[in-house]
C-alpha cells in the first residue's frame, strides 16, 4: 500500500485481463484480415469500448500473434508495463471452440481454493470471458469452420510475480490475469481486497481449519516463528481488511482465527473498526486509558494517555513502568471480546501481540 504522500494524480488504466483481451482480439482480426491492426477496439467487462495500441503483430494462414503493454494509470502496480501477449492458433478439427491456455510469465494454479483449475493457467473467470467474448466477436467468420487456441504469456511475469502474493496462493512461475471489470481505478483498494478474500479461501483448504491474519510482514514474520506447525497458505497479510478477512472465513467454515497485530492495529480491532485504515477513525485513546486504569496505571499517566494522538504512546508509556505484558494482554482481550460479539459462536479466537520490533509482548485466547 503507498503511503498518502506517493499519491501521483487519479489516471486511470487497464487491467491484465482487459489487456489479454485486446492482444487476443487483435490477433484474431490479424487471422481474418491477414493483418494484425495496430491498435484495436476492445469491448472491456464493465461494457465499456477502449481502444488499445497494439504493438509486435504479426501472422500467417494459421498462426497470429500480438502484443498489448499494461498502462496501469496512475497505480502503483507491479504489473505496469507488462507486455500482455496472444498468440493464436487455428484448430481445423475443433470448429467453434475457443480454448485458452497459459504461456510463459502466466501462473500455474497448484493448489485449490481458487475457483480455477488446479493446473491451470492463472487467468481468473471474468478476463477468461472477456477474452473469450472478444475472439468470438472478432474471428466470428472463422469459427464456423475452424477453433482458436488462444495462449496467453507475459515475458515479465516470472519476476514480477515475485513482488505478489501469488506464490502464497499456490500460483507458481508467473503472475495472474486478473480484473473484475477492465478498469484499474488508482489507490483502488478492490485489488487488495479481493487477494485478502482470496488467501482466505486458500487457507480453507488446507485442512487444519485455521487461518491467520495479520496486519503487515512485521507480524506475519513474528506469527510465523510463534506458528511454525502451520504450512504458509494458512497465513493472510489481512492489512486493513478484518471485515473481508472475517466475513470469508465464516463463509468456509474456518473455527480457528488468529490475529497478529501490534498496539495500533489492535487498539482499532477493540474498539470494533473493522476497516482498520489509519484514515478511517482516530484511535480511542479513552479506550486505552480505560485498560490502563484496569492493571493499576497511576491516574496521572491514564490521562496523558487519554490525551494522546497515538497507541503507541500509550504503549510506550505503560512499558516504563513495567506493566506491558498486562497492558496488552487486556488489551488482546478486549479485541476478542469486541470481535466475538459481531460473530457470535462462528470461531474461536486467539490473539498475538508483539512490539515494533517483532518481538512478542503477549496473547490472550476466546478460551481465558
Amino acid at each position: 500500500m503507498m503511503e498518502k504522500t506517493q499519491r501521483k494524480g487519479t489516471r486511470t488504466g487497464f487491467t491484465t485481463g482487459a489487456c489479454s483481451a485486446a492482444a487476443a482480439r487483435a490477433a484474431a482480426l490479424g487471422l481474418v484480415s491477414g493483418r494484425v491492426p495496430d491498435a484495436v477496439d476492445c469491448l472491456l467487462p464493465n461494457g465499456q469500448t477502449v481502444r488499445f495500441a497494439v504493438a509486435d503483430g504479426r501472422c500467417d494462414g494459421t498462426h497470429a500473434h500480438a502484443m498489448v503493454i499494461k498502462d496501469a494509470g496512475d497505480d502503483p502496480d507491479c504489473t505496469d508495463g507488462a507486455h500482455l501477449t496472444a498468440d493464436l492458433r487455428l484448430l481445423p478439427e475443433r470448429p467453434g471452440e475457443v480454448l485458452l491456455k497459459g504461456g510463459e510469465g502466466v501462473g500455474t494454479v497448484t493448489l485449490p481454493g481458487l475457483g480455477l483449475e488446479v493446473g491451470g493457467p492463472a487467468i481468473n473467470p471474468v478476463p477468461r470471458r472477456n477474452i473469450e467474448d472478444n475472439v468470438r466477436a472478432a474471428a466470428a467468420p472463422l469459427l464456423d469452420d475452424a477453433g482458436l487456441e488462444v495462449t496467453i504469456s507475459v515475458p515479465q511475469g516470472i519476476e514480477m510475480a515475485k513482488k505478489t502474493l501469488n506464490a502464497r496462493l499456490g500460483i507458481l512461475g508467473g503472475i495472474s490475469i486478473l480484473g473484475t471489470t477492465g478498469i484499474v481505478k488508482p489507490y483502488s483498494t478492490a485489488a487488495y481486497r479481493a487477494s485478502v478474500v482470496q488467501g482466505v479461501e486458500v487457507a480453507a483448504t488446507q485442512g487444519h481449519g485455521t487461518v491467520v491474519l495479520t496486519t503487515g510482514g512485521r507480524t506475519e514474520k513474528f506469527v510465523m516463528q510463534e506458528l511454525a506447525h502451520l504450512p504458509p497458505p494458512c497465513f493472510v497479510q489481512m492489512g486493513d481488511f478484518l471485515r473481508y478477512a472475517l466475513d470469508t472465513a465464516v463463509q468456509h467454515g474456518l473455527r480457528q482465527v488468529v490475529i497478529g497485530a501490534m498496539v495500533g492495529k489492535l487498539t482499532k480491532i477493540a474498539q470494533g473498526e473493522t476497516i482498520t485504515h489509519a484514515n478511517r477513525a482516530e484511535v480511542d485513546t479513552g479506550l486505552l486509558a480505560e485498560l490502563a486504569t484496569g492493571i493499576g496505571v497511576p491516574a496521572e499517566v491514564c490521562a496523558e494517555i487519554a490525551a494522546a494522538e497515538t497507541a503507541r504512546f500509550a504503549s510506550e508509556r505503560i512499558e516504563a513502568l513495567g506493566l506491558s505484558h498486562a497492558f496488552h494482554h487486556a488489551l488482546a482481550q478486549r479485541a476478542i471480546r469486541t470481535v466475538t460479539q459481531r460473530y457470535p459462536g462462528r470461531f474461536h479466537m486467539r490473539v498475538l501481540v508483539c512490539d515494533f520490533d517483532g518481538r512478542k509482548i503477549a496473547e490472550a485466547s476466546s478460551d481465558d
